[in-house]
């Protein structure tokens, strides 16, 4: 039997989840499917930030040059995992091809103003639900002048797209340490920023989807599409079939097998990222920081604390690299040397698929071929901090709206 239902939103991440709870109140009737369970993937155990100060895209200049310098050091922030791969070869193609200075400097305006927009529906939505939303900025910390010097530029890139960022000496960085002692020679104060507890987030949002009315179903993975002319006409699951009147398509690392099946080209990889979560010692600053030349977040979320890194393209691997994470807790005490890494208490090891599109940007929008087809996909290491204003964007252009920001930079189609 085919359940009919007005918007079919397939994903249960912070993208599909906020894509629904926006839906709903737009007045929509919405129905989720997820594979596994809602915010099991890279939703779950991310770093948590919300992130003006990432206004570049992963697609920069410079980028390829210090991945080369990576590759081959197991302990690196950075690693591809070389294989016979036609996928990976022309996703390595188009993204060195991004990599120009003229592409940045038109999408960082763009990423300014989402990155703002979802810091303040998410301030909205912490006056409503508990997901350790904190708006304090957030701390670059460097121990070279190399990694200063890096910050210092990035931090005038900023300036020019009109960030509030200042960058600070030892001194004025240990301002920020509530009680721990940094060993850092200063860095950058990013006063935009935020972060929150993503898994929270993403779970109490899921929750209120259900309460207004929302179907959220589970252990749902789509296996196919029948299509009819520019519409598709009913999507089939493990759970049965449905006839959508709207399709969203949000389904992060996933999404490229699915748009294969309906003729669209969606080239994402997945990039593995690792986060420890440890209880909160007992002196730890409220203000997220950048432990800067190891490229490890630390967020404070309630009574937790986390750090998280790296960037493995190594395909649809969820194998856990103990060196990685080794190499990660092993940054910590480098910077903050009271918290050795043998006086934490460990609450997780986790690691998850973000996907990553050539040019940093993510797929926003409808395709051409479709008229019933939304995708929202490819939000790479920004997808919580993109993820409330992604769901507005994506009700909007459902609803036949303007989404209140020229996503041509984000267009479905412009890998064809």
């Amino acid at each position: 039997m085919t359940q009919s239902v007005d918007v079919l939103v397939i994903g249960g991440g912070v993208v599909g989840i906020c894509t629904a709870h926006y839906l709903r109140e737009q007045g929509r009737e919405v129905t989720l499917v997820e594979k596994d369970e809602v915010c099991a993937g890279s939703s779950y155990g991310n770093a948590g930030l919300i992130v003006p100060s990432h206004s570049v895209p992963l697609a920069e200049p410079g980028v390829i040059a210090q991945g080369l310098r990576w590759i081959f050091d197991p302990d690196s922030p950075f690693y591809i995992k070389l294989r016979l791969d036609r996928d990976l070869a022309s996703w390595l193609w188009q993204f060195r091809k991004a990599c120009t200075e003229d592409r940045v400097r038109r999408a960082m305006p763009l990423l300014r103003d989402l990155h703002l927009e979802s810091f303040q529906l998410y301030q909205s939505l912490a006056e409503e639900l508990d997901f350790s939303f904190g708006h304090q900025g957030r701390l670059l910390l460097c121990k070279t002048e190399q990694g200063l010097e890096g910050v210092r530029e990035e931090a005038e890139l900023m300036r020019e797209v009109g960030l509030d960022v200042k960058m600070v000496d030892e001194s004025e960085a240990q301002r920020h340490a509530s009680g721990v002692d940094f060993d850092a020679i200063g860095g950058a104060f990013y006063a935009q920023d935020g972060h929150l507890d993503p898994a929270r987030l993403v779970r109490g949002l899921a929750d209120r989807c259900i309460e207004d009315g929302v179907v959220i179903q589970e252990r749902t993975e789509v296996l196919g599409f029948d299509k009819v002319g520019r519409r598709i006409e009913e999507i089939e699951t493990t759970r049965g079939r449905f006839a959508a009147r709207e399709v969203v398509l949000c389904s992060g690392s996933w999404s490229p097998g699915m748009a294969k099946a309906l003729g669209l080209s969606l080239p994402v990889q997945p990039a593995k990222g690792y986060s420890i979560t440890v209880h909160k010692p007992d002196t730890c600053p409220e203000v997220p920081f950048m432990l800067v030349e190891a490229k490890v977040a630390v967020t404070p979320m309630g009574e937790k604390l986390r750090f998280a890194g790296t960037l493995e393209l190594a395909g649809m691997d969820l194998s856990i690299n103990r060196r990685r994470v080794a190499a990660i807790l092993n940054a910590v005490p480098k910077y903050v040397p009271e918290w050795e890494t043998d006086s934490l208490e460990l609450i997780e090891v986790w690691r998850g698929l973000r996907p990553c599109t050539p040019d940093g940007l993510p797929f926003l929008g409808r395709p051409g071929a479709y008229d019933n087809l939304t995708v929202a996909s490819g939000h790479a290491m920004i997808g919580i901090s993109l993820g409330a204003v992604t769901g507005v964007m994506i009700a909007r252009l459902v609803q036949g709206e303007d989404p209140g920001f020229d996503l041509s930079l984000c267009n479905v189609d412009r890998f064809k």
